[in-house]
């Protein structure tokens, strides 16, 4: 069964306190977006990768690809308003007669292991949607409108990762929806459709780099494999 992943990259990444957008930003030598393209090459054998980038951003990107002799996705969307309008526009680029698995990704999330991205196509060819998760060590209360916050019990709860893996008859359907404020993730779409979604084990290395102390925390990782 034919593989795709569309790895979304569109963000601004103010929360790194830097003007360079953190999907750019050096990673033991390379941009952080190349280590994640690469981590879906060497996972995946004949897999179709679409980039989600901002239009903006696609000239930096050329130029960085130059600079490393790295080979970019020849499919290149433009991130939307929202994260549901940017995998909307990764999807249209996968031909509408094709037919397989389609993995959507963090830009940001360079530390996913090729057994976790194996692992995501396997149970989404088997479940039809596959969403990772790991469990929450953190105690969580929830704030309530009024002011008052209340205590959740965390071992219900589940903090979710990609790659968020469907069946792609499954995920065009899914965001045939008009958009909601609701969807904060591909999951939450697809559960809106009336679908429901498989949950399969995440990795606690697999973050996303959205604070400076995250890149220093894959910096590790890498220099210590």
């Amino acid at each position: 069964m034919k593989r795709y992943a569309i790895i979304v990259a569109g963000g601004k990444g103010s929360r790194m306190n830097t003007a360079l957008p953190k999907q750019f930003i050096d990673l033991c030598g390379r941009p952080v977006l190349m280590h994640t393209i690469d981590a879906f090459r060497s996972a995946v054998d004949d897999i179709s990768i679409v980039l989600v980038l901002a239009e903006q951003e696609v000239e930096r990107w050329n130029n960085l690809c130059r600079r490393h002799s790295f080979v970019s996705p020849e499919a290149i969307a433009y991130a939307g308003a929202t994260r549901f309008h940017s995998v909307l526009n990764g999807l249209s680029l996968i031909p509408s007669d094709a037919d397989g698995l389609v993995a959507v990704h963090d830009g940001v999330r360079p530390l996913v292991s090729a057994d976790m991205i194996r692992r995501s196509f396997d149970e989404a060819e088997s479940h039809g949607a596959a969403v990772p998760v790991i469990p929450v060590v953190d105690s969580v209360r929830k704030v309530l409108t009024d002011g008052d916050s209340i205590s959740l019990t965390r071992s219900e709860l589940r903090a979710v990762q990609t790659p968020q893996t469907f069946s792609l008859s499954l995920l065009r359907q899914a965001y045939s929806q008009p958009f909601s404020e609701h969807f904060t993730d591909d999951a939450s779409v697809v559960e809106a459709s009336g679908a429901k979604v498989s949950l399969y084990s995440g990795e606690i290395s697999n973050i996303k780099i959205t604070h400076p102390i995250d890149l220093l925390i894959a910096q590790y990782y890498i220099d210590n494999q």
